[in-house]
């Protein structure tokens, strides 16, 4: 009895060991918190943002030039969405060219010889 019970066993733990990260991260992509998305990265770079500012590296009208970029990526997004809540290729790779042009000008901001200090 207990050496079926055990043969059984053994294949139905492995088979949920290796569906059960597919499900959360199928879970996760279901929730809007795909790591790739657009709102994901648009995060990050608020984040950089907001860090640059408590670490002195980006001045407050640097910190103002880069918001403003990001405003204007949220709001082309925005455009972009209202033909049915999703994305062309072309739309994508749009708001993406603007969010690599944005997240250079982060880098570059924060690495330049201007700080608060």
């Amino acid at each position: 009895m207990k050496a079926t019970l055990y043969k059984l066993l053994a294949p139905a733990t492995l088979a949920v060991a290796l569906v059960a990260p597919l499900a959360a991260t199928a879970q996760a992509q279901t929730d809007g918190q795909h790591p790739h998305s657009v709102n994901a990265r648009e995060r990050r770079q608020e984040r950089r943002i907001h860090q640059g500012v408590r670490s002195g590296e980006l001045t407050r009208r640097e910190a103002g030039r880069l918001q403003a970029r990001e405003a204007k990526i949220r709001v082309d997004e925005a455009y972009a969405r209202r033909s049915g809540g999703r994305f062309t290729a072309r739309e994508r790779a749009r708001i993406q060219r603007e969010q690599n042009r944005a997240s250079r000008h982060i880098y570059r901001q924060k690495h330049d010889g201007q700080d608060r200090n």
